[in-house]
């Protein structure tokens, strides 16, 4: 079982809970993303994947590695839609965990908000990441970390 980082979009404070279960745990964690990404000291089980440049690469990296069974952090709906099929648990960084129950509708909302901004509406964007985000995740990830090492 590996533990997959869309590491583009995930804010520090979600990476940080993601090292410290993974040097916990002693798991293989692989933070993908197009940019280099530093993974402190002492993170022995940890690894980064750079990819190149370019809209999605790093989604397209996760769905061709990950496996059945394994845990991925995603903000990006389409790519947890391929995840949650291919029998991998995925969350988003605010702790909501995608099933195969609530991923089409949030891909939906997902793809009707993104055709009101195409047309001009403004629809604002995500509320800032804070202290309750930051707790529903680490609640989330040791969830879905116990029920995935069973």
């Amino acid at each position: 079982m590996k533990l997959w980082i869309d590491a583009d979009a995930t804010p520090g404070a979600v990476k940080e809970i993601v090292l410290r279960a993974a040097h916990r745990l002693a798991m293989d964690t692989v933070l993908v993303a197009n940019q280099r990404v530093l993974v402190p000291p002492g993170h022995p089980t940890v690894s980064t994947v750079r990819v190149d440049g370019g809209p999605d690469v790093a989604d397209r990296y996760i769905a061709e590695h990950a496996e059945p069974g394994d845990v991925a952090v995603t903000a990006d709906v389409p790519l947890a839609a391929i995840l949650v099929a291919r029998g991998v648990l995925a969350i988003d960084p605010r702790g909501v965990e995608y099933t195969p129950d609530s991923v089409g509708e949030r891909l939906s909302v997902r793809d009707f908000m993104d055709a009101l901004r195409t047309v001009g509406v403004e629809t604002g964007g995500p509320r800032p990441f804070g202290p309750k985000d930051r707790q529903a995740f680490a609640s989330a990830l040791d969830r879905v970390l116990t029920r995935a090492r069973r």
